[in-house]
């Protein structure tokens, strides 16, 4: 007897349309399709193709005990429907439910278990109450909130703990405020600063121990202040400050 290759096997979950009430009418008229458009299937692309042809259906399987039914479901229902799933315990129908509630109802998820919920939170909360989400224990949390927060009310993130969310602080900070970061411990933050900071106050940066910040900051500081670096132990600084001079 052949043995079927086991790549030939067709593995895709079929659900009994035996006693299933959309029998006589849906699976009759072609509205849901054994193994391709089926909302009893445990598959998630089965049960989303069945919603997304059928989303006046979706409310009907808000409760339902599966939860990535309801974790679809909660794409295609009515929002005052989805809202009773804000407290669910699976996280995947929480992530669902942050992307469809109205952003002034996100609250509640704002302390959520799961990061990739604050995020979206992060992401559509209003801005107004935005910033009780600075000191988040996850670094991508603060980075979305970093990028979204009023210029103005970044202070509170200048000396964050990550260096991906400080460099988000330094590209949005106001230029008057940079001088505030022009010690960060981190490179490319400062490189950040260097490359924003108004020509007065780079002068901060002439002295920095890293040979790139003092070659940007000999750039556009005033000349004044750049020729003292014309004996730097780096080349390229020395070059730079001598092309200046030769400009004037």
């Amino acid at each position: 007897m052949a043995v079927a290759d086991p790549a030939e096997v067709d593995t895709t979950p079929l659900a009994d349309c035996q006693g299933c009430c959309f029998r006589d009418d849906l699976l009759a008229s072609g509205g849901c399709r054994p193994g391709d458009i089926c909302i009893r299937a445990d598959s998630g692309r089965q049960i989303d193709r069945f919603l997304k042809r059928h989303p006046e259906l979706a409310v009907d399987y808000i409760a339902d005990p599966f939860w990535e039914r309801r974790a679809i479901a909660a794409r295609y229902a009515p929002v005052a429907a989805v809202m009773s799933l804000i407290a669910d315990p699976d996280e995947v129908v929480r992530r669902a439910v942050a992307y469809r509630i109205p952003p002034e109802s996100l609250e509640p998820l704002m302390t959520d278990s799961d990061r990739e919920v604050r995020i979206t939170v992060a992401d559509r909360l209003p801005v107004d109450r935005l910033e009780a989400m600075v000191a988040d224990e996850d670094y991508l949390v603060r980075a979305y909130v970093a990028k979204r927060l009023p210029e103005g009310r970044l202070f509170r993130m200048i000396c964050d703990s990550d260096d991906q969310v400080r460099k988000t602080v330094a590209r949005r900070l106001p230029a008057p405020s940079l001088g505030l970061m022009a010690h960060d411990p981190e490179l490319q933050v400062r490189q950040i600063i260097a490359e924003r900071m108004d020509p007065q106050s780079l002068v901060l940066m002439l002295n920095d121990p890293e040979w790139l910040i003092r070659y940007l900051a000999v750039q556009r500081a005033p000349l004044e202040a750049a020729v003292k670096l014309a004996a730097d132990p780096v080349a390229e600084i020395r070059e730079a400050v001598l092309e200046r001079t030769r400009s004037v």
